[in-house]
């Protein structure tokens, strides 16, 4: 059972294409677009057409098939290693354009949420520099591919920028325990150990100020600029975004068309036509909230389909029954017989 409510594991946590790099991983491995998605309720066509982050509980079913279906216990570390500084958006292009590590370090630290609101890094210089993987949301199930995808990506950004082969300089200490497969971290990371309580990597001090392959003050100038234009705007976030976690966040009693208009201070009439043209319905994300937080209560606990109907709204369980039937083709009692078979 998860330790966090379902509001954490619901909200919009990871950009999506982190997830596309995994998927791709898999495409190379032999593995169709259905079989990586099946049984994760997720649309390949949504998955590459839309830039809205992913719940962490969406990226949990798709990292847990990926992971049976390849039968590689190191795999974040895998595509972790294969992510391209491009993939990282406008802070990657301010990263590109820095004039040392010292300022890549800054623009990480300073944009992380722009890509994902899973974990923050902070940077240590006494005694010499050190990357800290801070989690929010502790995420057991598939820790391990998430440290290994944070730790892989982040190497491969330090090589891109300076040019250098880091993994001899490097130690990484990760937050888990000795694996079976221990030795596939070792070939990526010599010095490695096991058992440490947060995801920390190690560097030589005199790294900081490495200059970078590609520095260029005006680019860096205007993606820094880029950036904080599209923090303000995420800060607010769009109204599908922000619609969305208002309606995470209720329990069991979710606003109307007419009430969520005004919780956003504008018309009904308004709310419709920007959602419009953000392409979604106020219906299809409320039908869509209440489908995750269903499927998660059924799966994450032991409280009986009434009293799940009751907290998802529902004053008729078998009202509740024939919507769920409608979203998932199956009834509650039959999808949480299912998952508990696997």
């Amino acid at each position: 059972m998860s330790m966090h409510p379902p509001d954490r594991w619901l909200q919009p946590s990871l950009h999506p294409v982190y997830v596309r790099l995994l998927c791709a991983e898999l495409r190379r491995r032999g593995f169709s677009e259905a079989e990586i998605l099946q049984g994760t309720r997720l649309s390949w066509d949504d998955l590459h057409a839309s830039n809205l982050f992913l719940s962490l509980e969406q990226v949990r079913r798709v990292v847990l098939r990926a992971l049976a279906l390849s039968d590689c216990p190191w795999l974040g570390l895998v595509v972790g290693q294969s992510t391209q500084l491009s993939a990282h958006g406008a802070p990657g292009y301010a990263a590109m354009a820095a004039r040392d590590v010292g300022q890549v370090l800054m623009v990480m630290q300073r944009f992380v949420a722009l890509r994902q609101r899973v974990a923050h890094f902070d940077v240590e210089t006494e005694g010499g520099l050190a990357l800290l993987l801070r989690e929010d949301l502790v995420a057991d199930e598939f820790r391990t591919y998430l440290m290994g995808h944070f730790a892989g990506a982040m190497v491969r950004l330090m090589e891109t920028i300076t040019g250098q082969d880091l993994r001899a300089r490097v130690t990484i200490h990760w937050p888990f325990e000795e694996p079976a497969c221990a030795q596939a971290y070792r070939e990526f990371c010599p010095q490695c150990s096991f058992g440490a309580t947060a995801l920390r990597i190690e560097l030589p001090l005199d790294l900081l100020t490495c200059p970078s392959l590609a520095p260029d003050a005006e680019a860096y100038r205007v993606a820094w600029r880029d950036c904080e234009r599209l923090l303000t705007q995420q800060e607010k976030g769009n109204v599908t975004s922000r619609v969305q976690q208002r309606l995470v966040a209720c329990e069991g009693e979710y606003p109307t068309l007419e009430q969520m208009a005004e919780i956003e201070h504008v018309s009904a009439r308004t709310l419709i036509r920007h959602l419009r043209e953000e392409g979604v319905t106020y219906q299809q994300l409320l039908d869509g909230v209440r489908e995750e937080l269903a499927c998660w209560l059924l799966v994450q606990t032991p409280l009986s389909v009434e009293a799940i109907a009751e907290r998802l709204g529902y004053q008729d369980t078998s009202n509740f029954s024939r919507t769920f039937r409608r979203w998932l083709g199956v009834t509650p009692r039959e999808f949480r017989g299912a998952t508990d078979s696997l």
